[in-house]
């Protein structure tokens, strides 16, 4: 094990007190989105397109997230949906965003097959 020392702000050092039993979990989920962020997991829709016509890894396509505003993005469309307010332009956007979704979905359905038949 390694320790390591870290000096942090007044106001920080109060709101971890209450977690210190748990301080390694959160340095590890912090680090874990981090790392995520700096290698480009998440992706906006033209940088999905761009990985899955490029021939990509089995580890890049189960990779793929979207980036949080494309998730949002989404997700607005959908509530605009279903209240009965989304425009022909909305409509069109959520289709192609929603077929991109099928499209990624698929793409980690047949990785997870092949790497189960040859592991």
């Amino acid at each position: 094990m390694m320790q390591i020392t870290v000096e942090v702000s007044e106001e920080l050092g109060q709101q971890l007190q209450q977690f210190q039993d748990r301080l390694q979990e959160i340095v590890e989920r912090g680090l874990k989105e981090l790392l995520s962020e700096q290698s480009g997991n998440f992706l906006d829709e033209k940088q999905i397109i761009g990985l899955l016509a490029s021939q990509p890894t089995p580890e890049q396509i189960l990779a793929i997230q979207p980036s949080p505003e494309f998730q949002a993005r989404v997700s607005d469309l959908l509530a605009q949906s279903k209240a009965g307010t989304l425009s022909a332009k909305g409509e069109a956007e959520l289709e192609r965003y929603l077929t991109i979704e099928h499209l990624v979905r698929m793409a980690k359905a047949h990785t997870f097959e092949q790497l189960r038949q040859n592991p």
